[in-house]
């Protein structure tokens, strides 16, 4: 790796003087009591302020969705889909049984419904039809799901299928959903379905369809957004639940709860605790460049290297200090073809020496590679320039 801009000043920025991190998970207090595991994290740095047993498997039942809205943003984002080009519905996908919103075989809708009819409704036909838009078949949508947890490092999931329906080796963990739920929230507008309370689908027609969110505290608790509950007989209730307040962002995971009173119970205790306790210091936002960066044989000379997710630092509240180093580390020989979107550096936070947090940098555009004449016309022009 070779280091492009080393230790920049971010002065203004007040951090902590010393790490909380480490009694965040020593707290005594037992904000889960009655659940199988839970956990709460701060999603921009994703340090862990609660958890209890976060790493046993279990049955994730639909909380499964956050994953396959997941895979739907990332489409959406790279552009292979757009929100408003039509997905139409197999005897496959309209076979699902369990919460659905009723998609008949043939049926299309936009994929902005079909999200909606999962994030809002949770749809199984939806979120298959979705898998066989995406994948071309729900099995290889299933191998898209399972690759992305690998690169996420997630060590305690396996998925059999993109709805939380019963299944053989089907399982996750706390841990690894909050992981996750940290993935897709950095596509900001997923919150403008995860967090409608109710919408319809359908409107202009006689089947006109009422969705009504799995998930009441997106009604009940101030901030929460988002994003998937989750029950069959053998998870229980289950919860991944988001909340924003002043500049930052929580999420809290429950598994196997007796009750829903008793999930969101729980949830909403994680959540006080975490907001009570804790501030978020926002440092760059997503797509927010950072530096620029030589490519060999491209298009373009240069390439913009942006933020690929929301970088803050956590503090306790009231606790606070000045000069923290940003140090920005480029891959070396950086050569075109580049992807939108492709890793192709890191972010550093430091203070004192010591490394707060890391985040990868990412390219801004597509840079391809450049033709021979250019390349020749490039190398005639250096020569002419030579003295």
């Amino acid at each position: 790796m070779k280091r492009v801009f080393i230790s920049l000043l971010l002065s203004t920025i007040m951090i902590f003087t010393s790490s909380p991190f480490a009694s965040a998970k020593e707290s005594s207090v037992d904000l889960a009591n009655n659940a199988k595991s839970a956990i709460l994290i701060e999603r921009d740095t994703g340090k862990i302020l609660y958890e209890k047993n976060s790493d046993e498997k279990l049955p994730p039942a639909s909380m499964t969705k956050i994953m396959t809205m997941l895979l739907i943003m990332e489409a959406l984002d790279k552009g292979s889909i757009t929100y408003s080009e039509k997905v139409r519905t197999s005897e496959h996908a309209a076979s699902m049984g369990g919460s659905q919103i009723f998609l008949e075989p043939g049926e299309e809708m936009t994929v902005e419904e079909m999200l909606k009819g999962i994030a809002i409704g949770s749809g199984n036909d939806a979120s298959v039809a979705m898998a066989e838009k995406i994948a071309g078949s729900e099995e290889a949508f299933v191998e898209m799901m399972n690759n992305k947890a690998k690169e996420l490092g997630l060590k305690n999931t396996l998925f059999q299928n993109p709805t939380g329906l019963p299944a053989d080796n089907h399982y996750s963990s706390a841990h690894d959903m909050a992981i996750m739920s940290k993935e897709l929230l950095k596509y900001e507008e997923i919150t403008k379905f995860t967090g409608k309370y109710e919408d319809y689908l359908r409107e202009n027609s006689d089947d006109k369809f009422w969705l009504v969110n799995t998930n009441r505290l997106v009604r009940f608790y101030p901030g929460v957004d988002g994003l998937k509950t989750g029950f069959t007989t053998e998870a229980k209730y289950c919860l991944t639940a988001t909340a924003e307040k002043e500049d930052m962002r929580l999420i809290s995971v429950i598994f196997g709860a007796p009750t829903p009173k008793e999930r969101n119970a729980q949830v909403t205790k994680m959540l006080d605790f975490g907001f009570s306790q804790y501030k978020t210091h926002p440092l760059f936002e997503r797509n927010q460049e950072v530096a620029e960066a030589k490519v060999s044989k491209g298009s373009e000379k240069r390439i913009k290297l942006v933020t690929s997710e929301p970088i803050s630092l956590l503090t306790k509240k009231g606790e606070k200090i000045d000069d923290v180093q940003k140090e920005v580390v480029v891959d070396e020989k950086l050569k075109a073809p580049i992807k939108k979107g492709d890793k192709i550096g890191k972010l550093v936070i430091k203070k004192d020496g010591k490394v707060l947090s890391e985040s990868p940098l990412v390219a801004a555009k597509d840079i391809d590679s450049a033709s021979w004449w250019k390349l020749f016309k490039r190398t005639m022009g250096t020569f002419n320039k030579t003295p």
